[in-house]
């Protein structure tokens, strides 16, 4: 699966994002390692803290079906669907991903001029995991 691929992917899941408070629409894109595909958008709440974000919807929705080894997610966002700039995952989205996935899982973030690839240990440097609780 190309970067552009599951970028792709997760554009089309941005399309179905609940955001009628922000205007900011998010879509994600989860690959797992057997090929399977898991797509989130963000879900608003006019209570704004039960709002969950578009990464950690495709990783519960896998989660959910029994999958637990990531190889990839890509995100995009931005106000009313238009993609500028880089999306990148909060930092609860962040953690949420440090439970399944190491330090090199590949992050594909989409902008306007195509898409920037890092790693979760990027994202999230210093991280605490299962490994910090041994």
């Amino acid at each position: 699966m190309t970067p552009e691929k599951l970028i792709s992917m997760a554009v089309e899941a941005m399309g179905k994002a609940y955001a009628p408070y922000s205007g900011f629409r998010v879509g994600a894109a989860l690959l797992c390692s057997d090929g399977t595909i898991y797509t989130g958008c963000n879900i608003e709440n006019a209570a704004y803290s039960p709002t969950n974000c578009a990464e950690r919807t495709a990783i519960f929705k896998a989660v959910s079906e029994g999958r637990r080894d990531f190889t990839a997610i890509a995100v995009c966002g931005g106000k009313n669907g238009i993609i500028a700039n880089l999306c990148t995952p909060c930092g609860v989205c962040r953690q949420v991903l440090r439970e399944f996935c190491k330090d090199d899982f590949p992050v594909y973030l989409a902008h306007k001029d195509g898409f920037k690839a890092l790693t979760l240990g990027d994202l999230l440097p210093y991280s605490f995991g299962e490994d910090s609780l041994k």
